[in-house]
């Protein structure tokens, strides 16, 4: 493959985001070809170039694939479970690279979940800086107050610590309604959590859109591969800049 920065080839890799690779270059952590780098201009060639960080071999990344999957409910969101229970790996057929989940859906929930062998690209979308929205559907067993949805809005404490402003609007209204919940976070089994501290408990769970990428019609246990609009339309949006 053609010769790329190292911070950029680094970052492919999966060793870190690219401004961490670079403090790891001006850190003298970086060799190529035995030799320590610490100019931020360095390029190189994983298939022709001997490169080490932390005296640990980096290969060459793989072709980078971007999938949506629709995980489905009593389906663990690993790469492996001890306890025996289906992953979302096993509904990868056809799939060679080796990718892995973006984030999680909690063994009860389902809806749409990102899969990608690009390190950075997963990075970005889990940090809470980058300001990617999760949007779910969740059916509750009882309504909740005027005064309990805007602290929902607003931010609870659960588990001793505030979540951030979510967005929550009652899209169905009955005996158990559905709402609509957005996101900034993804603490675990949070929404489940943010309802039982007003007594209610999540029935069902769906995700159904990550930033501008929607569920759409993939149904449970399907997926399919990006497109490159959208791929290009999520590094604009991560500010994964060419480099």
């Amino acid at each position: 493959m053609p010769q790329e920065r190292l911070q950029k080839l680094l970052a492919h890799a999966g060793v870190s985001s690219r401004r961490k690779a670079e403090q790891l270059i001006l850190e003298g952590r970086v060799m190529v070809n035995g030799a320590v780098v610490t100019e931020l201009g360095t390029k190189a060639d994983p298939d022709q170039d001997h490169i080490k960080v932390d005296g640990k071999r980096v290969h060459a990344p793989e072709k980078p694939v971007y999938l949506a999957l629709h995980k489905p409910r009593n389906c663990m969101t690993t790469v492996s479970d001890p306890e025996g229970r289906p992953t979302v790996m096993e509904l990868l057929r056809g799939v060679k690279a080796r990718v892995y989940p973006v984030g999680r859906l909690d063994y009860q929930s389902e809806g749409l979940l990102l899969l990608t062998n690009d390190g950075e690209f997963a990075k970005r979308i889990m940090a809470a800086s980058t300001h990617v929205p999760k949007t779910y559907i969740v059916k509750v067993n009882g309504a909740l107050g005027s005064e309990q949805e805007e602290k929902f809005r607003e931010g609870i404490v659960v588990e001793g610590k505030r979540t951030a402003p979510a967005g929550l609007k009652m899209i169905r209204r009955a005996e158990n309604p559905w709402y609509e919940v957005r996101l900034m976070e993804g603490r675990k089994n949070q929404i489940r959590l943010m309802f039982k501290h007003f007594g209610k408990l999540v029935e069902k769970l769906r995700r159904v859109r990550i930033g501008f990428l929607e569920l759409g019609s993939l149904k449970p246990g399907a997926f399919r591969h990006l497109s490159p609009g959208e791929i290009v339309r999520f590094r604009k949006v991560l500010k994964m800049e060419e480099q």
